[in-house]
């Protein structure tokens, strides 16, 4: 038993031997045609390769802000909560840090599309084709756009208008967005891609601006909303115990809003800020020409070999 299955394992690597032998052969018949169209892959992923703009890739490390306790209510409410609850005030349940809120307000649509507003930046955004080193000038495709005009001058169907919408803009910016938080060190890590590096450094530095900007005005406003609240509590309750943790909570709203006013980065402190690089982040042409290559060498090598067989039938 032993014997046989020995002998019909030799048998089937000698089939596969002479099976990759066969190909080899076959292949090698018809290493003009083979050659002809591996070289012309190779040409057009070249041509592709060279024509590609470079993409800069500019990004600043930051760490959440110190007392970064999520504003309004939040930094007493599990302290607090149970007693206040006594005297009919619910306080709720508050995150105990903004720095993923922060980040997901920064993906959000209402945010970017009001930080492409803003800063006025669909055109840089959406029809930016290329860069010129020497001069430092963005080029824009003219089939989009004409920058001579400052108008939109593409081609599309209803519901789309020349000027892109709020929709394909936000969807544009996500492409060339990328936050990443460090869940061992809290470290955040935003970026932005584009043909420009001076102008993906500007717009990371603005989001950070914007994003510290954004949090602070919310828990201002909830801070505000809190001590009104809490002072009509107040007003309510003749409780001494509770209305020392009222006082205590109107207190709390007091220190939000102090150290928003005094504040810049509110949420997330600058670690290391965000540069114009010097060296491309993509596209790898060395790869997308050994991709070419690749792709030449095997498709037409499967076309050999299949118009081998087709002819043998």
């Amino acid at each position: 038993m032993l014997n046989m299955q020995s002998i019909s394992s030799e048998e089937e690597l000698l089939v596969d031997e002479i099976n990759y032998k066969d190909l080899f052969l076959i292949i090698w018949k018809s290493k003009l045609i083979v050659s002809i169209v591996t070289f012309f892959f190779l040409v057009g992923s070249v041509f592709i390769a060279l024509h590609m703009p470079n993409i800069y890739k500019s990004e600043a490390l930051l760490a959440p802000s110190q007392n970064n306790d999520g504003g309004g209510l939040a930094g007493l409410t599990g302290q607090f909560g149970g007693m206040a609850s006594l005297a009919g005030i619910n306080l709720g349940s508050q995150p105990t840090t903004n720095t993923q809120l922060a980040i997901e307000v920064i993906k959000s649509r209402q945010f970017i599309t009001s930080f492409i507003e803003k800063h006025n930046i669909l055109a840089e955004l959406v029809a930016a084709e290329s860069w010129d080193l020497k001069a430092n000038k963005l080029s824009f495709d003219d089939e989009l756009y004409d920058a001579e005009t400052s108008r939109w001058v593409r081609e599309v169907k209803a519901p789309y208008t020349p000027a892109p919408s709020n929709q394909e803009a936000y969807k544009v910016f996500k492409e060339l967005l990328s936050i990443n938080e460090d869940v061992d060190t809290g470290m955040v890590t935003i970026s932005i891609e584009h043909v420009s590096p001076y102008i993906a450094q500007q717009w990371v530095n603005w989001l950070i601006e914007a994003i510290n900007a954004e949090m602070k005005e919310r828990d201002v406003a909830e801070a505000i909303k809190s001590t009104d609240f809490l002072t009509e509590q107040l007003s309510k309750t003749k409780v001494v115990d509770i209305k020392a943790v009222l006082y205590k909570l109107v207190e709390e709203q007091a220190r939000t809003i102090m150290l928003a006013n005094v504040r810049d980065e509110y949420v997330f402190k600058t670690i290391d800020p965000a540069i114009a690089p010097e060296e491309k982040f993509k596209p790898s042409r060395a790869l997308i020409c050994l991709i070419g290559l690749l792709v030449g060498f095997s498709l037409s090598s499967l076309v050999v070999i299949f118009r081998h067989f087709s002819r043998q039938e």
